[in-house]
């Protein structure tokens, strides 16, 4: 388990590797493959828990977690997997991938069965906190995951899960606020909104959202004498998103250098990987 600064280190490498991939120490490849919302995304470390290769790609084949376009779901990881593989000259067999909290039993085995109809053995499902928390490496706080349609928030003590909660709001929400206040299609919007240099200009406009996943979240940490919120998920890449929450709940509230990679790599973390 890492410490929150070498979570940062290594989501930073694996940002790196997915432009520039690393040749493989050791035949023993972890995958992590994370069906997010907007983006899927398939991370690779060695037998080290170091990052080799990576790729994602935007998507709407899932909808608050659940899985709406299975098809559309298997051929993207497929296409993924085909592009690391041909990175790293090799094939990639195990992946582990994550669900969200208070995912069913049926929605859990549709996730299940897409990475493996893309043609992994899946050797470990896990829900998408405590995945984010193998990179995190907190003992105590709150793990907050915002995503594309859900907020999810999974209490730690001494490392271990005692609570988790999941509710809507999230990155969709941000989009069709925005796609209101510009006048421009959803689609527009989603793309507007991860332009990094708008930020500060769509900032006024998105805030009440940004309240509204706050007021979730200290919704779920009230009574649990939560010292720390820990971001991550693509949404909590919008520019000072940590400190509008930290302001409404006031509890101190960390980021993550790339949201977005802590819990695909967490994933992948857990990957196991039979000889």
């Amino acid at each position: 388990m890492a410490t929150f600064e070498q979570c940062n280190s290594i989501v930073k490498e694996f940002e790196e590797t997915i432009k520039n991939p690393k040749k493989p120490s050791g035949k023993k490849l972890l995958t992590g493959v994370d069906l997010g919302t907007a983006f899927i995304v398939l991370a690779v470390m060695d037998e080290n828990m170091v990052p080799i290769a990576g790729a994602y790609r935007y998507a709407t084949v899932v909808k608050d977690g659940l899985v709406v376009d299975y098809m559309g779901a298997i051929k993207i990881v497929k296409e993924l997997k085909a592009e690391v593989e041909e990175k790293l000259g090799c094939e990639l067999i195990y992946a582990a991938t994550a669900i969200p909290p208070g995912t069913s039993v049926n929605d859990t085995a549709t996730i299940k069965y897409v990475v493996e109809g893309a043609g992994f053995e899946v050797t470990k499902v896990l829900d998408e906190p405590t995945a984010a928390n193998s990179l995190l490496g907190i003992k105590n706080g709150a793990v907050v995951d915002v995503g594309g349609g859900t907020t999810g928030v999974a209490i730690f003590k001494e490392g271990k899960v005692i609570y988790i909660a999941d509710e809507p709001t999230g990155g969709t929400h941000f989009s069709l606020v925005l796609a209101g206040a510009l006048g421009i299609s959803f689609a527009e919007a989603e793309i507007q909104k991860r332009d990094f240099t708008k930020h500060k200009e769509y900032f006024s406009a998105l805030k009440p959202v940004i309240q509204k996943v706050s007021s979730i979240i200290k919704e779920h940490v009230k009574g649990h004498d939560v010292q720390d919120i820990y971001l991550v998920g693509g949404t909590c890449c919008f520019t000072d998103m940590e400190k509008v929450i930290e302001k409404e709940i006031g509890i101190p509230t960390h980021k993550p250098a790339n949201p977005l990679y802590v819990t695909p790599l967490g994933i992948a973390m857990n990957c196991e990987v039979y000889e």
